[in-house]
């Protein structure tokens, strides 16, 4: 009795220990081959900033598409991970049909789907949205995609690659504390404030952000290079007007002391706005005295123009019907449409960009690293300047065999330690914060001045990533924003975009027409077996026991 009892008690207290060690020691164990819901240590550092609650409500529950299904699973298996890595953060799934309009106020667009089941096609409206309260902020995170994709589960699949990334990068943005500070470059002709607002708006979300102006160098270019300083990234954003030698001297030294900047150059004047009037204009090379200054950066912004068969369109008209003058959408050669580059975190899942009267760039052998970020189709041709550039041109069949010039470069990442322009040269003026070599630094040029032009209708600035006339849809404002991203970002977060996962999606077409054979197979064939096993049993028993 005495020695059951004691068994009893030893069972007991081995069941106290073990509920302890499975409370205290809690691991979970990712065992898919792409490691999809390990935690990077990006993502780790991210989430230990957060000393509070923060709450994320996805609108990813109800009745919508079973393919999606997929998506709802994977987000609430990766939010899982970041409650587990820091319980802070509260999870929720909501059915979004009850608050349609208060989402959309909120800037939480429903997104249209064609869905295919049993072989038939149907429509389906589904939110798939997040929102992250931390405090008082609020950020709101897309879970599909943007860009153009081929299918339906392609989206599904950069969908799911892009969690982490979506996630770590709202909730940075949410617990820092300090926000970098970003200038927009004035007083050298650069676009006017409304024709870069749909660009600087999604900007000024994530930093704070500031108009700086280079007139102030003329009287005091000391003070102008310690204000610009203060600055972690600067916007240049198609300058007009020749640079002097103290403006770029500022500029030169605001590099070499670690200040980041995005170059968006024309380097020949050409403008649609121009030619839309006229019918033809004079493209001709705009002298803006940089040449020198990005030379020693390892790059070269040549004066031809770049016609490129993979291009956008234009609306062009093309007759009058009683009083209604008729248009139709042209490939208009001079808009290239650059392709992103797939390996990049800047470029990738990015839309083709579109640009105009862009310029080629040529990259010079130095010790700075240089990695392409947008590139021409191959069916490209080159146009020297100046020359006359007609609308009417737009009508004649191409001769592809004029077109063989090949990719050309219009965007590029610089990464390294820069040279200063000035470093065996006479300064135009002293300074205590003068480097001859700057720290380790990155910059973005770009050949085209108004790849993040936003067109105006109605005096109202236009969505940078759609053309108002022919409803076109372009990657400029993701690339643009990726870019300052990139710029800024000093954890490494950007780089979570290049993430790739395998995902096995169900073969639609095979599943309906072989529906009845797997029906059969996980429905019928275990009910005869179970039967069969019944039916046997009974008899061998009967026949041993008769």
């Amino acid at each position: 009795m005495n020695k059951k009892i004691k068994n009893i008690v030893l069972i007991f207290i081995g069941l106290i220990v073990l509920n302890y060690v499975n409370q205290s020691l809690y691991k979970r164990f990712d065992l898919t081959s792409d490691k999809r819901y390990t935690l990077s240590e990006t993502t780790k550092e991210i989430v230990s900033n957060v000393d509070k609650f923060l709450f994320v409500t996805v609108y990813l529950e109800g009745d919508f598409p079973s393919e999606f299904k997929r998506l709802q699973v994977e987000t609430k298996q990766y939010l899982e991970e970041l409650s587990s890595e820091n319980p802070n953060i509260k999870i929720s799934f909501e059915n979004p049909n009850s608050q349609r309009e208060v989402l959309v106020k909120k800037g939480m667009m429903p997104s249209q789907l064609t869905v295919e089941e049993e072989g038939k096609l149907s429509e389906a409206i589904i939110f798939p949205w997040a929102e992250i309260n931390y405090g008082k902020r609020i950020e709101i995170v897309s879970l599909l995609p943007s860009g153009i994709v081929a299918s339906q589960e392609e989206q599904l699949q950069k969908a799911i690659e892009n969690l982490e990334y979506s996630f770590s990068n709202a909730i940075n943005n949410s617990v820092q504390k300090q926000r970098k500070k970003v200038g927009i470059l004035t007083g050298n002709g650069e676009l006017q404030d409304i024709y870069q607002y749909s660009f600087l708006s999604e900007v000024a979300k994530k930093y704070r952000l500031a108009k700086f102006t280079l007139d102030s160098v003329a009287t005091n270019p000391q003070q102008a290079l310690k204000d610009l300083s203060n600055l972690d990234l600067v916007v240049i954003a198609k300058p007009t007007e020749k640079f002097t030698e103290k403006e770029k001297f500022v500029l030169d030294q605001f590099i070499a002391n670690g200040g980041k900047t995005l170059w968006m150059i024309d380097n020949v004047q050409a403008d649609q706005d121009s030619l839309a009037n006229t019918g033809k204009m004079l493209a001709y090379s705009r002298d803006l005295n940089l040449t020198d200054l990005l030379f020693s950066y390892g790059i070269r912004i040549n004066t031809t123009l770049i016609k490129d068969l993979y291009s956008a369109q234009i609306p062009v008209a093309t007759g009058v019907i009683g009083n209604q003058t008729q248009f139709k959408n042209l490939e208009w050669f001079y808009h290239p449409l650059a392709g992103a580059n797939p390996n990049n975190a800047i470029t990738k899942n990015v839309s083709p960009v579109r640009l105009q009267f862009a310029n080629q760039i040529d990259t010079l052998k130095n010790n700075i690293k240089k990695i392409p970020l947008l590139v021409s189709s191959l069916l490209t041709q080159k146009v020297g300047t100046p020359t006359i550039i007609e609308l009417q041109s737009i009508a004649k069949e191409p001769i592809e065999t004029d077109y063989k010039s090949g990719n050309q470069l219009f965007a590029v990442l610089l990464e390294g330690e820069f040279n200063s322009a000035y470093k065996n040269r006479i300064k135009p003026f002293e300074t205590s914060l003068f480097k001859g070599k700057s720290v380790k630094n990155k910059m973005i040029i770009i050949s085209d001045g108004d790849v993040g032009k936003n067109q105006v209708l109605k005096n109202e600035p236009y969505d940078l990533a759609r053309d108002k006339w022919t409803n076109q849809e372009f990657g400029n404002k993701d690339f643009l924003l990726n870019s300052v991203d990139y710029l800024l970002d000093d954890s490494g977060l950007i780089n979570l975009r290049n993430k790739s996962l395998k995902i096995r999606t169900l073969d639609k077409q095979k599943a309906f027409k072989e529906r009845t054979y797997w029906q059969f197979l996980n429905i019928v064939l275990p009910l005869i077996l179970l039967f069969g096993f019944g039916f046997g049993f009974s008899y061998l028993r009967k026949r041993k026991y008769r």
